[in-house]
């Protein structure tokens, strides 16, 4: 069953237009330990707001930066937290709709309401710090491929020194950030990227002057019923007041951006193609020599492109795949229009080292390469494990996978099971149930059981992530390729596991 962005965001303001935060603006976020959540807190405090946060999951991968910022965390929820006998504490809250979807009145919210104080959306936060940032604004969307795509646009301006600001769904390096890894980055350059998400309207609060459309494909089946509801939302979003200003960089490659197109024929903007050779595409589609656009190809274990049909490049991309080449292709053309110098885009390109959790190698103890993958459907699953094998030829892969919500598992259960199949040993840990208000519409035994009807492989279901880890600390052999994927916990399983096995090795 599908429910609306309203019903979702249930008691969140609508997304308005962004405006910049007022020194000394009190700002309470709810769900702070996640990515978004995270870079709002940072974000807003660099701005000049002050901050607190508060998440009863406990401290995450992504509170490090915020608690070393000077950020007050709190690992439980309370109206405390909003308003005391001496009325409000705070100016507004920023919340999670993984909160409102299961909790609308959670007494965080409700005391807020009592109050008369705005609650809204942590995507408006981070919205309104680029308005107080005041430069370009750069949106990096589509189902796959943001964070390692909008990390990659960051870095390349970074090194070519344009100092941009941004949000990121992912740990950006140290390196990047000045800092500790973190999801937020401040800089004084006239660029302020973010990751773009479409679930439930989360985008909507950004109003890009360069939109990066990636991929289309159907996700999310709690909110989009198909394919053409996902576009829906994309097009929204792109017809946005100031479309007719508005940049858009399109992967015309994908089935699904090809027929958002089509959609857009009456486009007022800007519109600027890529496309990587041997990808599906409508020949209509094909690039005239009065279009600008990025077509590239691989070669090898080159990415060779041109831009804009005058200048061509020829560059070895340090991430393995072929969604990471078609990823360059619109990190490139990004650059380009805010007018990156062609070397520099060659540069950029070719020195990133990835993001946290897309497809990170955490270590190889005993001969046993362990990499984190954030993905979580079963395209970007695919995607992974090919690239994997081209990285890893020969080698025994595991496919370890922690489902990220009952929805997506229950709506794309058989899609899920014929990728997971393709592994040489498949493993499903328990449901990260996020928003989910019904947890009784599958589980992992299900999707484990449907995995091993595929081809007869193993396939098992151990439990917990940490339950997990400890079955493969017992099963994999030297020379075991292990690819956990997800967006819950599952990170907890490689760093289970790591610790295990280098424990077991006497490291």
């Amino acid at each position: 069953m599908t429910r609306t962005s309203t019903e979702i965001g249930s008691g969140l303001e609508p997304a308005r237009a962004a405006r910049p935060i007022p020194p000394g603006e009190r700002i309470h976020v709810v769900g702070a330990g996640g990515a978004g959540a995270s870079a709002a807190a940072l974000l807003a405090q660099t701005c000049g707001a002050v901050v607190t946060g508060c998440d009863a999951g406990g401290p995450s991968p992504y509170t490090t930066a915020v608690e070393a910022a000077g950020v007050p965390l709190a690992w439980e929820h309370a109206a405390a937290h909003v308003a005391d006998a001496t009325g409000p504490l705070v100016d507004r809250l920023a919340v999670t709709k993984a909160l409102t979807s299961v909790q609308p009145d959670h007494p965080e919210l409700e005391a807020a309401r009592a109050h008369g104080l705005p609650v809204e959306p942590w995507q408006q936060v981070i919205a309104d710090a680029a308005a107080t940032h005041g430069g370009t604004l750069v949106g990096v969307a589509g189902t796959h491929g943001k964070s390692t795509s909008s990390g990659w646009l960051v870095h390349l301006l970074t090194d070519a020194g344009r100092d941009p600001a941004a949000f990121v769904g992912a740990l950006l390096p140290a390196g990047l950030t000045g800092g500790l890894p973190s999801t937020a980055r401040w800089g004084s350059g006239d660029v302020f990227v973010v990751e773009a998400d479409e679930y439930a309207g989360n985008f909507d609060a950004y109003r890009p002057d360069v939109a990066v459309l990636l991929n289309a494909e159907w996700d999310h089946p709690d909110v989009f019923a198909d394919e053409n509801a996902v576009l829906d939302a994309f097009e929204g979003w792109l017809r946005a007041p100031g479309a007719e200003k508005r940049t858009l960089v399109a992967n015309v490659g994908d089935r699904g951006v090809a027929r958002l197109l089509e959609r857009l024929h009456d486009w007022p903007g800007r519109l600027v193609k890529t496309w990587l050779f041997g990808e599906r595409r409508d020949s209509s589609r094909h690039s005239d020599e009065d279009e600008e656009g990025v077509i590239g190809a691989v070669i090898g274990d080159e990415l060779a492109f041109s831009l804009y049909a005058d200048f061509s490049i020829r560059e070895t991309l340090p991430l393995p795949g072929r969604h990471n080449a078609a990823n360059a292709l619109c990190v490139a053309a990004a650059a380009w229009t805010l007018g990156v110098p062609a070397l520099d885009i060659a540069r950029g390109l070719a020195t990133f080292t990835g993001v946290g959790r897309r497809l990170e190698l955490k270590g190889e103890p005993r001969r046993v390469a362990i990499l984190d993958d954030y993905a979580h459907h079963p395209t970007a699953i695919a995607a992974s494990m090919q690239a994997i094998r081209d990285r890893y030829p020969g080698r025994r892969l595991w496919a370890v996978y922690e489902p990220l919500t009952y929805h997506r598992t229950a709506a794309m259960l058989d899609r899920f099971a014929d990728v997971l199949a393709t592994a040489d040993r498949a493993v499903v840990a328990d449901i990260w149930a996020g928003r989910d208000p019904d947890t009784t519409i599958t589980s992992a035994a299900a999707l484990a059981k449907a995995t091993a009807a595929r081809h007869g492989a193993p396939a098992s279901a151990p439990g917990t992530v940490e339950q997990t880890a400890d079955y493969l600390a017992t099963a994999v052999e030297p020379g075991d390729v292990v690819l956990i994927m997800g967006g819950g916990r599952s990170y907890v399983i490689a760093e289970r596991l790591l610790q295990r096995l280098s424990s077991a090795d006497g490291q």
